[in-house]
């Protein structure tokens, strides 16, 4: 499992629809899901008895996880597609059938036929969608057939017509293919169509409450009857409100600051689509304004931070700043075009702006959930230590493959949890293979051999493993001339190895402290050391996959490219090459005898 702490997440996480966005320790998206009740979905991920192989190694690379809210489940199940072909997760490609969704089609012919589309949009006319499912489109044409006399017929068959078919009859078809309808009523019902399709749809139902009233004022109640049926599917069409809406480009803002800490979800719809989100923590200075926070993080997120080419032309925001005039020039001026603020919104904007606002505070909940259990543990860790003060801690770790490939890894972790931006890794080499006492000294060397700044020294130092790397530890520290001296704290695993018999030991081993099982300070501890752990593991894989896809030949200097293609060919393959005598070699093309020489000893020396 990874070292991911599901169950704090999973306290703040709600039970309402929505899309969620797994990470992994490089914070690349590996997975992308929707759910009805995306506390009920993604607890089902953290279970004890997952039997599918693949969902387990997922559940071990997540790092982190994001959700955005949605206002229903078809929202949701749209927004994850568009998220999927923006990021590819590779864990999507394995899982899920990636297939495009589907759209309605108005194709561009004198008479356009509304169809049924999927895959390329090459074809000349309109594209409405995307729907959540193929028996949506179809639904959703079987109904506009009933409204709309528009033809759904092939052009093949509506080119070879000379009377009208049993749609005509049904009249689900006005036969424009024998001149059943003029040409300006078949345009007005086409017309009425794309009104419908581009989101204008409560015109449309105006004109069928028209319809239904005149009905019944003429006592026409089985009319009248139909009409109300037809308004009610109409309403029930097309459940993709505010993630495929009427709007081409807009920028959602959604704000929320509570306790000193600060969200603000940035929603993107771009293509009648929310092309993605994000939710941003801003550092703030004490008692700050939210137009001060506010007016700050536009300035930064779409001037400082090289978001100028992603300006939207509109920007909904929470509340109205003091200073959008000057924002909006400013923004217009890096943009190249006009960028308008609104603030006070309604109808589809005003939506977006709720379920930006909804996420917002969200995920604030979250973030605050996480940072009061982390003040506890630490808290909790002072008190067990007895320490004053932490406020930066690391740990490290080996790993390697039988002595191969040996990685050192050091986590960071500071009074707010892990600092990823401070992680580091170093490739351990110059010592026997396995040693994995000389490879903590080495790396204990390259991370503070030539430190200076003591703000970087941290409070505690932990040590995954027993005396022999804690002794090293104390060691290289023995002569550090630093004003400040870091507390160094091995983490021995107990006779069973299980989580929650770890013991600590402090001054060489001499002293030892075990705490709890349910100790938040050793509930700390575990998510260092793993940390540290899946950090240096990470690190080793990379490294091993890296020499196992190397050609043995890019490591000899002078054999480039051309050569290295020569003596490939020449002699059949590397299999070839690693069994070729010095004779052999010196009769590829391009080789010479002190080459061909050179070659064959650096192969031998390899095997």
């Amino acid at each position: 499992m990874s070292a991911f702490d599901h169950k704090l997440f999973l306290k703040t996480l709600s039970s309402e629809p929505g899309v969620y966005r797994m990470y992994d320790i490089q914070n690349q998206v590996i997975y992308v899901g929707k759910a009805k009740n995306l506390k009920k979905r993604v607890s089902s991920y953290f279970r004890k008895n997952i039997t599918d192989s693949k969902t387990r190694v997922l559940v071990s690379n997540i790092n982190s996880i994001e959700v955005t809210l949605t206002n229903t489940e078809t929202e949701a199940l749209l927004l994850e597609n568009n998220l999927i072909k923006k990021y590819q997760p590779r864990y999507n490609i394995l899982l899920r059938d990636d297939k495009s969704y589907p759209y309605i089609f108005l194709s561009d012919h004198q008479h356009p036929r509304l169809s049924f589309h999927r895959g390329s949009r090459k074809a000349k006319g309109e594209y409405f969608g995307p729907f959540p499912s193929s028996a949506a489109v179809s639904d959703s044409l079987r109904l506009m057939q009933k409204i709309f006399p528009v033809r759904q017929c092939e052009d093949a068959y509506y080119r070879a017509r000379s009377r009208p078919c049993l749609q005509y009859q049904l009249k689900r078809c006005s036969a424009p293919c024998v001149g059943k309808v003029s040409e300006e009523e078949y345009k007005e019902q086409v017309a009425l169509v794309r009104q419908f399709l581009t989101g204008r749809s409560q015109e449309v139902i105006a004109r069928l409450v028209e319809k239904m009233e005149c009905a019944s004022q003429t006592l026409d109640f089985e009319r009248a009857a139909k009409h109300r049926d037809q308004i009610a599917l109409l309403r029930q069409m097309q459940e993709q409100q505010s993630v495929a809406g009427n709007f081409a480009e807009l920028d959602v803002i959604g704000y929320e600051q509570r306790n000193g800490i600060v969200a603000v979800h940035v929603l993107m719809v771009r293509e009648h689509k929310i092309l993605g989100t994000k939710t941003h923590f801003p550092k703030v200075p004490k008692d700050s304004d939210k137009d001060e926070v506010l007016t700050s993080f536009l300035g930064q997120y779409y001037i400082s931070s090289g978001n100028q080419s992603r300006i939207a032309k509109e920007i909904i925001l929470p509340f109205s700043l003091p200073e959008t005039e000057v924002l909006e020039q400013a923004l217009s001026e890096v943009a190249q075009r006009k960028v308008q603020f609104k603030s006070n919104v309604r109808a589809e904007r005003a939506q977006y702006l709720a379920l930006a606002n909804k996420n917002a505070q969200n995920s604030l909940e979250v973030k605050q959930s996480a940072q009061d259990s982390v003040t506890k543990r630490v808290a909790t860790l002072k008190e067990a230590l007895g320490l004053n003060d932490i406020n930066r801690m690391e740990c490290f770790d080996i790993s390697h493959t039988m002595g191969e490939n040996t990685v050192a890894s050091c986590v960071v972790f500071d009074n707010q949890g892990p600092n990823n931006k401070e992680y580091r890794r170093f490739n351990v080499t110059g010592i026997t293979p396995g040693d994995d006492y000389a490879a903590m000294a080495f790396a204990l060397n390259k991370r503070y051999g030539k430190m200076t700044d003591v703000e970087k020294v941290p409070d505690i130092i932990f040590i995954d493993g027993g005396k022999g790397q804690l002794g090293k530890a104390e060691a290289f520290f023995a002569d550090w001339k630093l004003e400040k001296l870091p507390m160094l704290i091995g983490v021995a695993k107990g006779t069973s190895r299980k989580p929650g018999l770890e013991t600590l030991l402090i001054d060489g081993g001499r002293k030892t402290i075990n705490l709890s099982s349910d100790s938040p300070a050793l509930h700390l501890i575990q998510h260092i050391r793993d940390e540290s752990h899946r950090f240096a593991i990470a690190g080793h894989r990379n490294k091993r996959q890296k020499q196992r896809t190397q050609s043995l030949l890019e490591e000899i200097e002078g054999v480039g490219q051309k050569r290295r293609q020569a003596l490939l060919k020449y002699l059949g393959g590397m299999q070839g090459v690693k069994s070729a005598n010095v004779h052999q070699l010196k009769q590829v093309p391009g080789i010479s005898p002190d080459m061909a020489e050179k070659i064959f000893n650096h192969l031998h020396d390899k095997a």
